[in-house]
């Protein structure tokens, strides 16, 4: 069905960000006693806002991390997007597919806004968005899996959740979207598409995408 509105992941969807991330992750995870590979944080963590890394952590470890987490993990991985962060590769090619056909998007993400902002402004595909068109688990304080995110994003573009298509590539994603009551395609380039469960249908490059969007 031709939809409303779609609304695009942010890390892994639209900018190619997951594998920096999480080897920055897993990284000081380990550096602060709680050893964890890239595989492990890629398992674990994709697609989780922050508060669910705290949440991990302590129901593992007992332990919970140190105040500032939060703050040195963004500015390492800040650092890491200004210098080496590239768009997924096709995505550009499926926005000019969806303006030239005038299906309306946007981006909703785990991540805060100022991760967005900087990411989306490395790989030059903040224009085509806008503060207007992003929306961050900041925004509603749950963020994936719950369907809060998608619903509050939904609402403010004045479209029903009926209507919205989300493009994700986290099991997290995948399952907040679902609740949603949204249909969701699932990006498989870094996550097995069984982990994607729930997903309306699944795709392995941004080339695939335009036909089921625009079926």
């Amino acid at each position: 069905m031709r939809y409303d509105l779609v609304i695009f992941d942010n890390d892994g969807v639209l900018v190619d960000s997951e594998p920096i991330s999480n080897r920055i992750l897993a990284a000081y995870l380990t550096e602060l006693g709680h050893p964890t590979t890239y595989e492990e944080s890629i398992r674990d963590y994709m697609g989780s806002a922050m508060h669910r890394i705290h949440d991990l952590v302590l129901e593992r470890s007992g332990q919970r991390l140190p105040g500032d987490f939060d703050s040195v993990f963004h500015d390492r991985v800040f650092e890491a997007f200004r210098r080496d962060l590239l768009p997924v590769p096709g995505v550009s090619e499926v926005l000019r597919n969806l303006d030239a056909e005038g299906v309306p998007y946007c981006v909703a993400s785990s991540g805060g806004h100022a991760r967005i902002r900087v990411a989306l402004g490395k790989t030059g595909l903040y224009e085509r968005f806008g503060e207007k068109r992003v929306f961050s688990a900041q925004d509603v304080g749950r963020g994936k899996p719950a369907p809060d995110l998608f619903l509050h994003t939904a609402e403010a573009m004045g479209v029903p959740a009926g209507r919205c298509a989300v493009v994700e590539d986290s099991p997290l994603g995948v399952r907040a979207a679902v609740a949603a009551g949204m249909d969701v395609y699932g990006f498989t380039a870094m996550t097995p598409g069984e982990r994607l469960s729930g997903a309306t249908a699944l795709f392995s490059t941004m080339g695939e995408l335009p036909a089921l969007l625009l079926a």
